[in-house]
């Protein structure tokens, strides 16, 4: 399967689910997405080093500490997703890709195509989310 097939591919409900086309389809598109964040990663790590410029001006230097700690928070929230996308690379290859880890249905292709990382259905999602919300409430 060429990239360029990969590309005007989307996954249907007309076929069967998790079917070889479709594991490859999301596997590709989770390599992407990390990849993306693996330069995003590397090209903030050159401005931070680029940007340790010695400010004399006070204001100047809160707002680049500032800026920088923005830019650290973020970057740290990529990693942690990162780490999701090679939980959700491995489920690939062990075939539970695409199933809902509390009932063990399938996850809308709709879910996945927008959270490749989705490991709940949308249904067991707000099950949880509700269950947050009343301890929180508590």
């Amino acid at each position: 399967m060429t990239l360029d097939t990969l590309e005007a591919y989307r996954p249907s409900e007309t076929e069967p689910f998790m079917n070889e086309r479709q594991r490859e389809y999301f596997r590709k598109k989770l390599l992407a997405w990390k990849d993306d964040i693996l330069r995003e990663s590397r090209e903030t790590l050159q401005h931070l080093q680029d940007e340790n410029v010695n400010h004399p001006d006070l204001a100047d230097r809160a707002s680049s500490e500032t800026d920088r700690a923005i830019e650290l928070r973020a970057r740290d929230r990529q990693r942690k997703l990162i780490s999701k996308i090679d939980a959700a690379l491995q489920r690939i290859e062990d075939g539970s890709y695409g199933y809902c880890e509390e009932t063990g249905e399938p996850i809308s292709l709709k879910r996945l195509d927008a959270r490749p990382i989705a490991t709940l259905s949308i249904e067991a999602q707000e099950r949880h989310e509700r269950r947050e919300r009343v301890y929180r409430d508590e």
